[in-house]
């Protein structure tokens, strides 16, 4: 069971390590953790077909803790964080419980946790996982006694309000919803600001049968860019619970960081946070004008650095986009793409400004297989070598080792960090000269093979 409890959420099999027994157990004991600063919850849940059952699980479980349940339904991700800044007959809930396989395969599921506005991970969640091992043989009767309450439309409201002024604006825009959740709200809110738009995959199917919803990779793209083929202008897809977005032109697939540096020509004065997977034209372009903050990669660790630094706005290369400017700092995939309209309603013009970019050669993120056992020793031995490289290695200019180690050279930089979620390392190169990158890229490799023989 202890596989479940991950760095950022908690995530596992349904019916196999998410069954009735342990997800009973962390509604109870997750529950105490609540009550010391409240008394409600809020629960929501994706569309996969098992969410409504956990979510009767997990209601039983705070409800034998004395925590009371506010059961939103089928909802957005970002629909969940929005209730906790919302108050519902003068109730405000201490807590949220985003139910949620993400873009994993059908069969996963998994929660995603906010208490008192800030997220619920690492070291606590593996404290809470200890717990719920230690007392794994304790009854939980079923009780599913909750108050409904209608957190989409108030979203919905929200929004409109907040993006009135983007009302009848003409490009023409494809939406795929990809079967997730993000059709549930996104339609209505176009809609109602009399947007020119089309949609696709929005009803809610949690069996995903038009393609996997993950936008990162590009075989989930096709249908989306077949529409951009004909006489769309925009494109924008999401993921399955709908935090993570691709915003696709004509001519780019613009990436979460290159749409930071978008955002942050709009703004006064930024401050943007990037993460370790950043290019460094990001960085460097966005320090012209504001300031770049380069932080450890994961949802969780960005909101934090969000509320601690109070930036403006902190993005992942994959489509998180969290904006603290003019909203909560949270990642919603649905709140950025009207931010997006936005820029273009302030008259920049999308491929113009990618195309305006230094040319960079870079990598996709590379995938080393190692074990949980072994990834983290892995990264601490490769930081060993780098203090003494081989002879033909490329001249290090700086080491930064804020998640990993990202190794900066003359004319670009390598990424080597052990991924928080599954057992591997994952690596990127970027390089203005595409021979160098590939250089980075052998060179660095060879250094993982070297600390795996060390080991």
């Amino acid at each position: 069971m202890q596989t479940i409890f991950r760095e950022y959420d908690i995530r596992g099999i349904f019916d196999k390590e998410l069954n009735e027994q342990s997800v009973k157990l962390i509604g109870y004991f997750l529950g105490q953790k609540i009550k010391a600063i409240g008394e409600y919850v809020s629960i929501g849940y994706d569309a996969r077909t098992h969410s409504p059952q956990l979510s009767d699980w997990l209601t039983s479980g705070f409800n034998k803790a004395g925590v009371k349940v506010l059961n939103m339904g089928l909802v957005a991700t970002p629909i969940n964080y929005f209730s906790n800044y919302q108050t519902f007959e003068g109730i405000t809930p201490s807590a949220s419980v985003m139910i949620t396989g993400s873009h994993n395969p059908p069969e996963y599921n998994g929660f995603k946790i906010t208490l008192d506005h800030a997220p619920f991970f690492g070291d606590m969640i593996y404290a809470l996982g200890d717990e719920i091992i230690a007392n794994q043989e304790m009854q939980i009767e079923d009780n599913i006694e909750a108050t409904i309450i209608d957190v989409k439309n108030r979203y919905i409201d929200y929004m409109v309000k907040e993006f009135a002024h983007l009302k009848g604006l003409e490009q023409k825009i494809i939406l795929d919803c990809g079967n997730g959740v993000a059709g549930v709200a996104i339609i209505d809110i176009c809609e109602k600001l009399e947007l020119n738009f089309e949609s696709m995959y929005t009803t809610p199917d949690g069996t995903f049968p038009n393609h996997h919803p993950d936008p990162s990779e590009e075989k989930n793209l096709v249908d989306i860019k077949a529409k951009l083929e004909g006489d769309f202008d925009l494109g924008f897809a999401y993921d399955g619970d709908a935090d993570r977005i691709a915003v696709l032109t004509k001519k780019h697939n613009i990436k979460g960081d290159e749409l930071a540096l978008l955002f942050s020509k709009d703004m006064t004065n930024p401050t943007i946070i990037g993460e370790v997977k950043c290019s460094q034209v990001m960085y460097d372009e966005i320090n012209k004008i504001g300031t770049a903050i380069m932080y450890k990669t994961g949802h969780s660790n960005l909101k934090v650095k969000i509320r601690e630094t109070g930036a403006d706005l902190a993005a992942e290369v994959s489509g998180h986009i969290f904006f603290n400017d003019r909203y909560f700092g949270y990642d919603d995939a649905l709140y950025a793409t009207f931010r997006v309209l936005e820029l273009i309603k302030h008259g920049m013009d999308l491929n113009k400004e990618i195309e305006a970019l230094p040319k960079t050669y870079s990598t996709e993120e590379i995938k080393v297989k190692t074990t949980e056992q072994e990834k983290f020793p892995l990264i601490d031995k490769v930081k060993t070598l780098l203090q003494n490289p081989p002879s033909n290695f490329p001249l290090i200019k700086e080491i930064i080792d804020v998640d990993g180690v990202r190794v900066i050279f003359e004319d670009g930089w390598g990424l080597v960090r052990a991924s928080n979620t599954t057992p591997v390392i994952v690596t990127r190169f970027e390089s203005t000269d595409e021979g160098h990158a590939k250089l980075y890229e052998q060179q660095l490799n060879a250094l993982i093979q070297e600390a795996k023989r060390q080991l």
